[in-house]
């Protein structure tokens, strides 16, 4: 923080460079959802790891391990897994030559009184491989999840239910890898952003080499200068919270691509002030299938609508 009180209006100002922004219509956000929003995005980002090892196997099981409590539960129409090695032996019973496709048509996370976190999400499943002559298999599916308790920013999953619900299509087959390996990454992005503890050593994990980070406060070029603003600008809100309004993925050249995200975001100030804005945000990811998560070169953001009281 910074070592004087800043008036209102400089928190407004302090407040335009707070990094990403998303939240879907500003009119639904509470202060609860703003104060919560870290957990949900977290558990997206843990959601949208589920798929990686599906969608890559060359990524490793250990990678699809990580995400799930030691005493998970998966159901699915393959049958039931309990534990890390049933989970694991069912997953490596799968033919490595399968090409598969998640495509997430809506997702929802809750937090319950308790605070328990869920989620539940429709997806359209593509595969190559399981039918003859390589036609596609396309069905939707219906996705039920459960959330460890945790201390951790990352909650492991607890049981995974998928339910089919009917066969469709089948449409062209479409990589759906590339989009969901940038929304966990961009949802582990904004639960650090998000979360009250304000610390920075995840970001070491999801940084690449030399990262050029273009905020409205300024050019950040390294660990030490995202770690600063964490702690100085990215404070001067009490809370704050994002969600994808849109986002598109696009590939560039070695293993990077280059995605185009608009957010709405909301927060809260120390007096209460609820703010609003939404910003576009265009960055350079480079990825490594074999890593927890992909990681961010460069962001270059846009200021679409001015932060500003909610009305």
């Amino acid at each position: 923080m910074f070592g004087f009180r800043l008036g209102r209006s400089a928190l407004y100002s302090a407040a335009a460079s707070v990094l990403l922004t998303a939240t879907a219509a500003h009119a639904d956000i509470s202060p609860s959802d703003v104060k919560e929003g870290f957990r949900k995005n977290a558990a997206l980002a843990q959601f949208y790891r589920w798929y990686q090892l599906y969608e890559r196997n060359e990524g490793g099981i250990a990678n699809a391990l990580d995400i799930l409590d030691e005493d998970i539960y998966v159901k699915s129409g393959l049958g039931e897994a309990n534990g890390h090695a049933d989970y694991e032996t069912r997953v490596k019973s799968l033919p490595t030559t399968w090409q598969n496709s998640h495509q997430v048509k809506s997702v929802d996370v809750k937090i319950d009184a308790e605070g328990a976190l869920s989620l539940s999400a429709q997806i359209t499943y593509q595969n190559l491989g399981m039918l003859d002559d390589n036609a596609v298999r396309q069905a939707e599916l219906s996705y039920a999840i459960t959330y460890a308790p945790s201390d951790d920013l990352l909650p492991k999953l607890a049981t995974v239910e998928i339910t089919p619900v009917a066969e469709s299509g089948p449409d062209a087959f479409v990589d759906a890898y590339p989009e969901n390996r940038v929304k966990s990454l961009v949802h582990y992005w904004l639960a650090i952003i998000e979360d009250p503890a304000r610390d920075p050593e995840p970001f070491k994990e999801i940084l690449a080499q030399d990262p050029s980070i273009n905020f409205s406060s300024g050019k950040i070029q390294d660990y030490d200068g995202l770690a600063k603003w964490l702690a100085e600008t990215g404070s001067q809100v009490a809370a704050s919270t994002h969600v994808i309004d849109s986002l598109s993925v696009t590939q560039g050249a070695d293993n990077t691509w280059q995605a185009e995200m608009v957010f709405d975001w909301a927060g809260l100030l120390p007096d209460g002030t609820e703010l609003i804005a939404k910003t576009r945000h265009n960055w350079v990811i480079e990825n490594d299938v074999t890593e927890r998560f992909a990681r961010v070169k460069q962001v270059d953001v846009e200021v679409l609508e001015p932060f500003r009281p909610k009305p």
